[in-house]
């Protein structure tokens, strides 16, 4: 796996609402009507992420969670294993 240049990720991003490339990652905040909904949501990225291998820097204020992927076998990059655990994250909210 290698890093992707970042023509290519932002071209990607602009397929998923909200998503931002900065300091060597893609990040999107979220937010729901209460703790009890974005807990569920951080559970359910959990799984998301279980089950590609992949694992997010994830962040929680009572209702707002943040989420931050790059590849950590690639030197903290991003690559096409982040685009592809944003894009079923996305899919969570559908």
């Amino acid at each position: 796996m290698e890093p992707l240049k970042e023509e290519k990720i932002i071209k990607l991003l602009s397929e998923l609402d909200g998503w931002k490339f900065e300091d060597d990652m893609i990040k999107k905040d979220f937010e729901f009507n209460d703790f009890k909904e974005a807990l569920a949501f951080i559970v359910r990225v959990g799984f998301e992420a279980e089950s590609l291998g992949h694992h997010p820097n994830l962040t929680n204020v009572y209702n707002q969670v943040g989420i931050a992927l790059q590849t950590h076998d690639i030197g903290n990059k991003v690559s096409a294993k982040d685009i592809e655990l944003a894009t079923k994250i996305e899919a969570l909210l559908s």
